[in-house]
């Protein structure tokens, strides 16, 4: 098998993609199998056309000191997928993947040469907090992969001894767009905010509570530190008593997240897709105005597998496309945005111009039954700022003039005027339960939805009711509990309920798709 080259190489972590002939190569090979199969065995005890430190051989025994933050996987379509690591000092990594299928076919063979795709080495380093992302590319829809993990001390070779297995896990790529697929997944946001940090065996519980839910996949709507918070202790866990303004202390704050033992196991079982709010750098902070925006961007692209656009490396808006009914639009509301004081205008932007034009053309295309916008900040609960950051910090505005209704506006009125039907927005923020169904025009037909979930472990917010300007309906308005949002959509239905940190169901809606 040829070997991947480093062509997608951008941004913080270093950067992989397959090769397209390795499916053709595979197939190639299980045929010669086949027919000797007939005549003789295709098993060999000594695997002797495989590489010596491979993990389809049966002498290489998994073991993972070398990671002690685990691993993830993100930012999945039909036909990539990111993997995130971070070694204990520096090692050099390869990474062997395969379908699950063609895995245990490969395990059976003898003497020929291993299909799988793998990584060239690369070696960790201080440069990216010895974080790395390697991405799957040229899989498959809808299969089941398996990968490995090698590693090994930089010196090693010398000592002529074997890399080992630090990790091995599973993903599954998503449906094509032609394929009708149910899906289940979870959205919440808010981890470790006002002294709520990690405490106990578990660190954050409540990742063990969404696992048992077996989401396809996880939503994590920013705030994923507080990295102008402090985490006192006792009663938490060490290690997060300061506030961060450097690089260092804003990778100190993502690693510390890291150390809770529930989160590392729900990385390593359910795949996500990240972006961030304000706290990964600051209190209600401006991306062009912010001077620390460029540090807590990069410790927060290290720590996620977050897949890194080549021509516009610092973009994190994206889609997720799950077959045919489910299109998911992940804005980015904080590296764009005008200063929150700046009153409400033409001028005054929250998403810049390309990512809005890419949300109004992306809705009016998309052929999902479901289209689904992801906005870490509310549409309708008036969110104020304080004296040290003044201006509404969400979409709605308030008596002071600012805030972002115009440009929540322009919004609404391409889904009115397009007609576009099955519209929701998942939000979250603000540290308490809400949804609202909305009928801007007044025509007594529902035009689209929102349902706001969080905090994952965070004090809960002061209960405010949304604004009456886009006329909403509320079903729930209630805080007072760490929580998650579970969503399951089919082409015939959107059903959502809000589940606690100990597994009650604490709110249940299902929406009926509107057809045309």
């Amino acid at each position: 098998m040829a070997t991947p080259t480093r062509s997608q190489y951008a941004g913080p972590a270093t950067r992989f993609s397959t090769l397209r002939e390795a499916s053709t190569i595979f197939v190639a090979i299980v045929a010669i199998c086949v027919v000797f199969l007939a005549f003789s065995s295709c098993v060999s005890s000594s695997r002797e056309g495989l590489p010596p430190d491979s993990p389809f051989t049966d002498q290489v025994e998994l073991e993972k000191p070398s990671l002690p933050d685990g691993t993830a996987v993100g930012d999945i379509t039909s036909h990539s997928a990111e993997l995130w690591l971070k070694t204990q000092g520096p090692k050099r990594i390869q990474v062997e993947w395969a379908s699950v299928e063609a895995w245990k076919r490969i395990s059976a063979m003898a003497s020929v040469q291993s299909p799988a795709a793998r990584t060239p080495p690369v070696l960790t380093g201080p440069e990216t907090d010895f974080t790395l992302t390697v991405s799957f590319e040229h899989l498959s829809p809808g299969i089941r992969y398996r990968y490995s993990v090698l590693a090994e001390d930089p010196d090693q070779r010398e000592r002529a001894s074997r890399p080992h297995v630090a990790s091995q896990g599973e993903f599954t790529t998503l449906p094509d767009p032609d394929t009708s697929a149910p899906v289940t997944f979870a959205w919440s946001g808010d981890l470790g905010g006002q002294e709520r940090c990690r405490q106990g065996e578990a660190g954050y519980p409540i990742f063990d509570t969404i696992r048992g839910q077996r989401p396809d996949f996880f939503i994590f709507l920013g705030d994923t530190i507080y990295a102008d918070g402090v985490c006192l202790s006792p009663p938490n866990e060490p290690g997060s008593n300061a506030i961060a303004t450097t690089l260092p202390e804003y990778r100190a704050k993502h690693d510390y997240q890291r150390g809770a033992p529930a989160l590392r196991r729900f990385l390593e079982s359910v795949p996500v897709y990240v972006t961030w709010d304000d706290h990964e750098v600051k209190n209600n902070f401006a991306g062009p105005f912010e001077t620390q925006m460029a540090a807590g961007r990069q410790a927060f692209r290290e720590y996620w597998p977050i897949h890194t656009n080549v021509s516009d490396p610092h973009r994190l808006y994206r889609t997720i496309r799950y077959g045919a009914d489910l299109e998911m639009f992940l804005l980015d509301t904080r590296q764009y945005r005008s200063r929150n004081a700046d009153p409400d205008g033409p001028a005054k932007t929250m998403l810049g111009a390309a990512q809005l034009q890419w949300l109004l053309e992306g809705l009016a295309a998309s052929t999902a039954t479901w289209k689904v916008v992801v906005t870490s900040v509310p549409l309708s609960v008036p969110k104020g700022g304080g004296s040290a950051v003044p201006g509404y910090d969400g979409w709605a505005g308030g008596s002071d003039g600012t805030g972002f209704e115009r440009e929540r506006q322009v919004i609404v009125e391409a889904i009115l005027e397009k007609r576009l039907s099955n519209v929701v927005f998942l939000g979250g923020d603000i540290h308490w339960v809400q949804a609202n169904v909305y009928d801007p025009n007044r025509d007594g037909t529902p035009d689209f939805y929102e349902f706001i979930s969080g905090p994952l472990s965070a004090k809960p917010g002061r209960l405010t009711a949304p604004s009456p300007t886009l006329h909403p309906t509320t079903l729930i308005n209630e805080e007072g509990y760490d929580n998650f949002g579970l969503v399951r959509v089919t082409n015939q239905e959107f059903a959502v309920s809000i589940i606690d940190g100990a597994g009650k169901t604490r709110f249940f809606n299902r929406i009926l798709a509107r057809k045309g």
